[in-house]
């Protein structure tokens, strides 16, 4: 079981901040290279106009992260055990949602994760193998190890994307008044696809849901480390915000002048470092696919992990059996069965030459799950299955019921979207 700290109020403040880790930890999983793209895009077509939007987007996620810390924390309780309770069938569709979509998400990630090495080692393997080198890395990482060091890596990560994006967004000197100016809503001609999905796709896939169970592992039990949960969630985001707003600057400052447009998905991004390696050099070049890596890499790790303590949840609370009490969830058989339905059966997913069904297919995998999170949270944290003192409040109410609304028209367009 997770070690439990002492509460925060016996903490020295310089010592919250130290304990600050499995907000990053969500945050710089939900942000992965497709993110970064569609940041990058809508900077490149619309310049600095969307950038209120970017920020919604980032205030949205703290709200449902802070919705699922808050449950855990008030409750003594997981998330699933919330959706059980609002009958069988969350239980039915989170189980079928959760097998189609770590089937889809892990080809997708081992993809993404291969990209930047495929491109910095143009006549080393090719990007199928790259991928699979990933996807074994990304097990062997959470395998052998628990929360603690996972956390220590993903940290580690961000702060590759940190110095790398941002840094590059420093040197391309950003026009500061157009940046202001970009915080007053607008909607440009053709944009409103684009803000909604700039709203809701940055940093917001089913990790989301795992951001209790991490801060179970982290050792945060009761209500006396809600302040800390709180922090820890803001921090994450605000840096969230910075790799968001240093794209959108990319986009807007390196392709929007230039007329530069980008390739769908995350090839999108060795478009970026093309564009890179012709204005400052190959170095810098490199060091935006770095980036690029460890943006798609940390996504890897961070599901691998966190979506597997949910499956984890999902099969104990169905056969109790299965985690006997006692057992660590990253030790148990349902822990690693998942860890390994999310590496070896996507790479024959791999061998398809041009996956486009397979990015069409993540896609609206990834709009479903959305709207069920915002408002089964919005249900729960309304009634009297959590104490009085902890419900939502007007401002988490409209939050969520605004996503919750916002995600449902962004499956809508999605499914309209297909080749039907």
């Amino acid at each position: 079981m997770a070690k439990t700290h002492p509460g925060p109020e016996s903490q020295l403040p310089k010592a919250r901040w130290r304990l600050i880790g499995p907000g990053l930890v969500v945050a710089a999983t939900g942000v992965g290279a497709g993110d970064l793209v569609a940041t990058a895009v809508a900077g490149s077509r619309f310049g600095y106009t969307l950038l209120w939007a970017a920020v919604i987007g980032c205030l949205i996620k703290i709200s449902l992260a802070e919705a699922t810390g808050r449950w855990h924390l008030a409750t003594g309780t997981t998330i699933f055990d919330g959706w059980r309770s609002l009958g069988r069938w969350t239980v039915v569709y989170f189980g079928i949602y959760i097998v189609i979509w770590g089937f889809i998400y892990g080809a997708t990630g081992m993809s993404a994760s291969g990209m930047p090495l495929a491109a910095l080692f143009p006549d080393g393997p090719s990007l199928r193998t790259w991928g699979i080198l990933s996807g074994l890395l990304g097990l062997v990482c959470v395998w052998f190890n628990r929360y603690a060091v996972v956390e220590k890596l993903m940290m580690a990560f961000v702060g590759v994307m940190f110095v790398v994006v941002v840094g590059i967004a420093i040197r391309i000197v950003p026009d500061t008044a157009a940046l202001g100016a970009g915080l007053w809503p607008t909607l440009p001609d053709g944009s409103v696809l684009y803000t909604l999905g700039l709203i809701g796709g940055v940093g917001g896939t089913i990790t989301l849901a795992s951001y209790g169970y991490w801060v179970t592992a982290k050792g945060w039990n009761g209500p006396a480390w809600m302040p800390m949960m709180r922090l820890d969630n803001r921090v994450a985001y605000a840096t969230t915000g910075l790799f968001v707003v240093s794209m959108l600057v990319i986009g807007a400052e390196l392709l929007h002048s230039a007329e530069v447009t980008l390739a769908s998905g995350d090839r999108g991004l060795l478009d970026v470092g093309m564009v890179l390696e012709d204005r400052f050099g190959g170095l810098t070049a490199d060091l935006f696919l770095i980036g690029f890596f460890a943006a798609s890499f940390s996504s890897v790790i961070g599901v691998w992990h966190g979506v597997s303590l949910l499956f984890t949840d999902f099969v104990r609370r169905l056969l109790p059996s299965s985690v006997p009490e006692g057992v660590e969830p990253e030790r148990s058989w349902p822990f690693r069965a998942y860890l390994l339905w999310l590496t070896f059966p996507p790479m024959a997913l791999l061998w398809l030459d041009e996956p486009i069904g397979l990015i069409i297919t993540y896609g609206v995998l990834g709009a479903f799950f959305m709207p069920f999170l915002a408002l089964t949270l919005l249900w729960l944290l309304n009634t009297d299955r959590i104490s009085r003192e902890w419900r939502n409040g007007p401002i988490s109410n409209v939050m969520l019921f605004g996503s919750g609304v916002m995600f449902l028209i962004l499956c809508i367009q999605q499914v309209r979207d297909l080749p039907w």
